[in-house]
């Protein structure tokens, strides 16, 4: 026990939780902690807007594996912060939400800033820790940091702003490492059988192998099996794109190749993957899931067991260690499949080929909107590029070792078929909460904490417009990113929906704008705009010299035409019916 002030015994344990970044807005609520981040080692990272500096620990904790923390002035400040935690609970990051509170004496009076913090965030956080004495800080402090790690996502700790004043005895909690085994010898024996009689086995690699680092592990069990390996939505980094056995992502525009290796399991396993609906819906008029396979779930969070898809064995383990001893146990059996793997090896290959062929050859899209769009835009003054041509020209040119993030959205979405990744911990989504102004702040996290790798984020101009103001906070505090904005003037994943059910009345979908390119350099960036294909490569290459050997942040803006990809949310909407004899052509 040592004698120190409650904003000493904060900063104390932050600093055993070895934090050297904090993403928020300066406010009176912590300034006395504030005060002594600097000879405790901590940054504190000034972002323009809160939900950025939610995002940003976010990225941070993606790409580190580490806690990413964000604080707030109270009320507004940490209002403002709920969509950024919402992403990263579904992202299953570490994010610690630190939410000082109106002060004690005052709660209830409705006073300046006051707000009920909690309610907030309770459906997005695992574990929510409020400071109800201040010679409990520490203790408090603590917890949220380990449970964020525990529980695999985001925490907050709640802090009355009196809270950080007087002194008292405190002892510093040191961090709970937690050691997560591979599940129970039943379910592992079970599954290993399954496996050893499977004719065709799918594995789908998830997030849990990522945050597990447990790549190695799933490459094993995969090569043993001869297996195909699919990525689950928005996980593209979840096993090595170069490997032969890697088929690509599942889910919303994600790998023809990989679903047909899926429509022909017998067997999946379900590798640290939740199997989130979303990511398994029919894609490209293909129901592609297999009825009748038998399915193996191994998650380190047991109730997603078997919540979204009726499952044969459910494992609650560690993706890489529940791997591992599958693998062991599959090497003591006689393994059916392995008399197989050469044929499965050529069905995997010839898929694969097919599919990259069809991608050179997808040009542009070929609804009847889209092409309407085309020739329209063709009689404009001046160049619009085919947002696919666009994707494959940047696949090409992406740096090794790349860290890309992207937004939510037509473009955006329609990406998951260019990236590929022979890194973990390289690729960030908004995952199933889906909200915009999502890319570039997390980014901007990502290269805080991994300052040696290339970061570039994609946003079409709508989620642009959402977040495009903390390139300030890129260039103001010296942590370089690409951005690139795919520039088509719309709304492009609503308006699409309104294409295909609502006979193309086209309402609040458009989106003309001036030069983000102009924008960004008003803001302290470098910027490019492009509209031709031949200089979309080059152009992405001088970015990220810039950023790499100039420590310049650049807005890279292509001028992309109106056409369309699949409707984002086709399970989700129906043809109108209307009752009202004044509505009766609208249908």
């Amino acid at each position: 026990m040592a004698r120190m002030t409650p904003s000493e015994a904060f900063v104390e344990t932050l600093a055993a939780n070895k934090v050297t970044d904090i993403f928020g807005i300066m406010g009176s609520a912590f300034m006395d902690a504030m005060d002594i981040f600097a000879p405790a080692g901590i940054r504190l990272v000034p972002v323009v807007h809160e939900q950025g500096a939610a995002h940003m620990a976010d990225g941070y904790a993606r790409v580190s594996g580490r806690h990413g923390v964000v604080i707030g002035q109270n009320g507004p400040g940490i209002s403002n912060c709920v969509t950024g935690i919402a992403a990263a609970y579904w992202a299953h990051s570490p994010v610690v939400m630190i939410t000082p509170e109106t002060g004690t004496m005052g709660m209830g009076l409705g006073g300046f800033q006051e707000a009920n913090q909690l309610p907030m965030f309770q459906e997005f956080v695992k574990y929510q820790g409020h400071v109800n004495n201040p010679n409990r800080m520490a203790e408090y402090t603590g917890r949220c940091f380990d449970r964020a790690m525990s529980e695999i996502g985001p925490t907050q700790l709640n802090i009355p702003r009196d809270y950080f004043y007087g002194e008292g005895d405190f002892d510093i909690p040191q961090p709970a490492v937690l050691d997560r085994g591979p599940g129970g010898d039943k379910s592992l024996t079970e599954a290993a059988e399954m496996l050893a009689n499977a004719k065709f086995p799918v594995i789908i690699s998830g997030g849990g192998v990522v945050m597990g680092d447990a790549i190695e592990e799933c490459e094993a069990l995969a090569e043993l099996l001869g297996a195909p390996v699919v990525n689950s939505y928005q996980h593209n980094d979840s096993f090595r794109a170069s490997h032969p056995l890697w088929c690509g992502p599942l889910g919303y525009q994600g790998s023809k190749a990989g679903m047909q290796m899926m429509a022909k399991a017998d067997v999946v396993v379900a590798l640290g993957s939740r199997l989130g609906p979303f990511g398994t819906l029919p894609q490209y008029g293909v129901d592609y899931w297999p009825k009748d396979a038998k399915i193996i779930q191994i998650d380190a969070d047991h109730k997603m067991l078997g919540l979204v898809k009726k499952i044969a064995v459910g494992i609650c383990g560690d993706a890489g260690e529940a791997a591992k001893v599958l693998t062991e146990k599959l090497a003591n059996l006689d393994v059916a499949c392995i008399a197989t793997k050469e044929s499965r090896g050529k069905t995997i290959a010839d898929a694969k080929s097919a599919w990259e062929k069809e991608l050179d050859e997808w040009t542009h899209e070929k609804d009847d909107f889209s092409l309407d769009m085309i020739e329209e835009q063709a009689k404009e003054e001046g160049n619009y590029l085919h947002p696919r041509q666009v994707l494959r020209e940047l696949e090409k040119a992406m740096p090794k070792d790349v860290m890309v993030s992207t937004d939510i959205g037509n473009i955006n979405s329609v990406a998951h078929s260019y990236l590929r990744f022979d890194r973990p911990r390289s690729f960030f989504a908004p995952m199933s909460f889906g909200n915009c102004g999502y890319a570039l702040p997390t980014m901007i996290g990502a290269k805080a904490a991994a300052p040696e790798r290339p970061g570039i984020a994609y946003a079409g101009d709508g989620a642009w417009g959402m977040s495009m103001m903390e390139v300030m906070t890129a260039v103001r505090h010296d942590i370089p990113v690409t951005a690139v904005v795919f520039h088509n003037r719309q709304w492009g994943a609503e308006k699409k929906n309104q294409v295909e059910f609502y006979n193309r009345r086209f309402v609040a979908g458009e989106l003309e704008s001036e030069s983000f390119a102009q924008i960004g350099i008003a803001m302290g960036s470098e910027g490019i705009t492009v509209d031709k294909l031949e200089d979309v490569g080059p152009a992405l290459k001088k970015a990220i010299d810039m950023q790499m050997n100039e420590g310049k942040t650049c807005v890279l803006e292509i001028m992309c035409t109106r056409e369309l990809g699949d409707p984002f949310r086709r399970d989700a909407l129906a043809k109108p019916t209307r009752l009202l004899e004044k509505y009766k052509d609208y249908v």
